[in-house]
């Protein structure tokens, strides 16, 4: 492949280009975080020359200026974008559909390219969708939970370029809840799905890039894997600390507040409560018809849980579960967010809600499962433990994990 070498070269010089930052002073600012983007386009694309480009992408593909990376790439000399791939919620990046059709997108200069959805009929790249391509480019802003689909279609479409020994570009993007903070077990062997597809915590702290090259080397993929990395990003930097723009990577993830519980809240999607959608406060609120708001704060103020507070709110979602419906509920509000811990969180309001009302609540066990990774826990959680053994099973292979991680990070 006419790329090979010169992908080869440019990954050296990534990690060059790591290496080689500076230690910052304990009284200096952070530089500019460039994205992968970023550099790639302070590079002139001279990286992609003469190559035919897949670019796999959404509304998120964003440089620091806020302009697209298709409206980069379409106007980029001396390489061609072929064709477009979305990954769930669509190229915009506004479905809530459980499936995304593919279809044809128009470029500026008029000329006319497939959109193929990886969220549809098919979620892997299929060789007809590959056929006259010399690389696929990704450029997604992740959430950093191990059950938003991003990166599974990542490591899916990342085995069909190895298959179809095409490159394999990443242009990489922060973890915007910063890359240090690890949580929730590590996905147990067979319960690997769509939601739950790489073997790392829930909040497993690797950027794009990082998943990348975990899922290459761990699976023995053989891609040929190049990774723009970013430059001036510490690991412990928070998204609104990047300088870079926020685009809501998903409807329901609209602001950094948000993402910073997501990891936890997002956990009881299986249960029969709504978590803000269709609210002011998705994913940092829990509430339903049936719940005794108050009788749960009281338990989970007693908790005394790190870097969040607890306060009673009453809201009638909008959409998805009890849409139309006045729901008491329970706000969350991240006080310190570097001490906060969203799966223990979770945890603790799993169990108020399940011991306060054993009837009312309703769980699909089954999907709980693949979302937490863990058999163990939903064993336990079904049988009553308290919240202190619920958290003991999230913490499961954390320790194992955290050594062999250190074998995949770039920065």
């Amino acid at each position: 492949m006419a790329g090979t070498r010169r992908f080869t070269a440019l990954h050296a010089l990534g990690l060059t280009l790591l290496l080689g930052v500076p230690a910052l002073a304990a009284d200096s600012a952070p530089p500019p975080v460039l994205s992968g983007l970023d550099v790639l386009v302070e590079h002139g694309f001279s990286e992609l020359r003469g190559l035919r480009v897949g670019l796999i992408s959404n509304q998120t593909g964003r440089d620091r200026k806020g302009r697209t990376s298709v409206q980069i790439f379409a106007n980029a000399s001396g390489m061609t974008l072929s064709a477009l791939f979305s990954p769930e919620h669509g190229f915009a990046g506004v479905s809530e559909d459980s499936s995304v059709v593919s279809g044809i997108f128009a470029l500026p200069d008029g000329r006319t390219i497939p959109l193929y959805s990886l969220y549809g009929a098919t979620r892997t790249p299929t060789a007809e969708m590959l056929s006259g391509l010399d690389a696929l480019v990704f450029d997604i802003q992740d959430a950093g939970a191990r059950f938003y689909t991003y990166s599974t279609t990542m490591a899916l479409s990342l085995e069909a370029a190895a298959r179809a020994g095409i490159d394999y570009v990443v242009l990489d993007r922060p973890n915007p809840v910063n890359g240090d903070s690890l949580e929730g077990p590590v996905l147990e062997e067979g319960l690997r799905s769509f939601i739950s597809y790489l073997r790392v915590p829930v909040r497993h702290g690797f950027t794009m890039g990082e998943l990348a090259r975990l899922h290459n080397l761990g699976a023995g993929l053989g891609a040929k894997l190049t990774i723009l990395p970013l430059k001036g990003w510490r690991r412990s930097m928070w998204y609104d600390q990047t300088g870079l723009p926020w685009t809501r990577p998903s409807p329901n993830l609209p602001d950094l507040a948000s993402a910073a519980l997501y990891p936890g809240l997002a956990c009881f999607e299986p249960f029969n409560v709504s978590v803000g959608r269709g609210t002011p406060m998705p994913f940092r609120w829990v509430g339903a018809p049936w719940l005794d708001a108050a009788a749960a704060l009281k338990r989970l103020k007693a908790a005394g849980l790190p870097g969040v507070e607890f306060s009673l709110a009453a809201f009638t979602p909008e959409k998805d579960i009890f849409k139309g419906v006045a729901c008491p509920g329970v706000r969350v509000n991240v006080i310190d967010r570097d001490a906060a811990r969203p799966l223990r969180v979770f945890a603790h309001m799993a169990a108020v809600l399940r011991d306060l009302h054993p009837g009312p609540l309703k769980v699909d066990y089954e999907r709980l499962t693949r979302m937490v990774g863990s058999r163990r826990f939903v064993e336990l959680y079904k049988a009553g433990a308290p919240a202190a053994e619920l958290e003991a099973a999230l913490s499961a292979g954390l320790d194992e994990f955290r050594a062999r991680r250190a074998a995949f990070l770039l920065y």
